[in-house]
């Protein structure tokens, strides 16, 4: 949940981190004054007291209003000698001595106006004239024990005074760099499922790709083979058609599973089977054969996929692409790394002459944490080399 957030002035500091500050201040000054008024305690002016008071009051809402989101240092520092102004003329007028705690909030406010060393200079200031008005008063007050009390008292406020306006602002700061890293875990989520969005996307299209399209490729050229045969062995072209209907029923099996995948977590991948399978269903043009061994328990079944998608990539491109009579197919898995090489005797091709499909095959291997190397001239057949780390590699 989003913490609430408060008005902050350009420069970072707070612009109201405890408001009740004054308004409680003034409260107690009101009815200590008040009280000192109707007992006869000392001399209690009521017109310019409560003058004062209310034109405090009245300075700090209409300071809120105006600047919401803290006041700027200059206006800042004008409105705090009219505070200053506004606190001697109550302190004056008040006969209980109260209204000296009204000196705090000027190192308080201060703070968030200027900063930390004005407040200080602020907190001098109101002890300099505190002492000074002591002295006036009574050049003896030294001596005195309540005097002197009042004195340390005053300090001991002003030190506190200087401490809550310190530990407002670094809460301030505090809230604001939580509410900044609230905001960029947010723009990084959005980032994350853009990438997870993109990255699914890419997968799809690999998978229709390597296995769509290879069934797709098959189907192809089967059919253009019991197109050629029609007229001269019928038999062959029969046969040519069950292997075509055999590749449809693949394709649709595989569109369904890649559905499925989307749905719920995948279903056991076995790459020796699937191999023996690619085998069958490539029957003898090109005749595919295959050589696996070893343990695919330590295996991802993304690593497993993308050594059959570089099998099926292969032996499609043997068919299609290199006129190729044979495929051999050997898969070696090891405890580190699984290695799939695809040879066939084809055409080949010059180098620099890569298709869509082993660049969406390298890809694939590559986030699998895999490689792929592919050699081939032309006259020469082609070779490629698939190896992924096992999980415990």
């Amino acid at each position: 949940m989003p913490l609430p957030s408060r008005p902050r002035r350009p420069d970072g500091l707070p612009a109201a981190p405890v408001p009740w500050v004054s308004p409680a201040l003034y409260a107690a000054v009101a009815v200590a004054g008040a009280y000192a008024g109707l007992r006869g305690l000392g001399d209690t002016r009521a017109l310019p007291f409560a003058a004062g008071l209310a034109a405090l009051a009245a300075l700090d809402w209409g300071e809120r209003r105006r600047w919401p989101a803290g006041t700027p240092p200059l206006p800042g520092t004008l409105l705090l000698a009219v505070r200053l102004g506004l606190f001697l003329v109550v302190a004056a007028a008040d006969g209980s001595g109260l209204s000296r705690v009204l000196f705090l909030l000027l190192p308080f406010g201060a703070y968030f106006v200027l900063g930390p060393a004005a407040s200080v200079a602020a907190g001098a200031l109101c002890l300099g004239g505190i002492v000074i008005g002591f002295q006036l008063a009574d050049p003896a007050w030294h001596g005195r024990t309540e005097a002197v009390a009042d004195v340390l008292m005053f300090a001991i406020g002003l030190v506190l005074a200087v401490a809550m306006a310190s530990v407002a602002v670094e809460e301030q700061r505090q809230r604001a760099r939580v509410e900044s890293s609230h905001a960029r875990l947010r723009a990084y989520a959005d980032q994350v499922a853009d990438l997870s969005a993109a990255a699914e996307r890419g997968r799809l299209a690999r998978d229709i790709h390597d296995g769509l399209g290879h069934h797709l490729t098959a189907i192809s050229v089967l059919l253009e083979k019991a197109a050629a045969y029609r007229d001269r062995d019928a038999a062959v072209a029969d046969a040519a058609v069950a292997d075509a209907r055999h590749s449809a029923q693949r394709a649709l099996e595989e569109v369904r599973a890649s559905v499925r995948t989307l749905r719920a977590d995948a279903e056991p991948f076995r790459l020796a089977a699937s191999l023996e399978e690619l085998a069958l269903r490539s029957g003898r043009s090109p005749l595919v054969v295959v050589e696996a061994g070893g343990d695919e328990g330590p295996f991802t079944r993304d690593a497993l996929v993308a050594l059959f998608r570089a099998a099926q990539e292969g032996v499609t491109n043997a068919r299609r692409h290199a006129g190729a009579e044979r495929v051999e197919v050997r898969l070696r898995l090891e405890a580190d790394r699984g290695r799939l090489v695809v040879a066939d005797d084809g055409r080949g091709f010059a180098a620099g002459r890569e298709g869509a499909g082993l660049a969406g095959m390298r890809e694939r291997l590559e986030l699998a944490g895999g490689t792929l190397a592919v050699e081939s001239a032309p006259g020469a057949g082609t070779r490629l080399t698939a190896v992924v780390p096992s999980a415990a590699g």
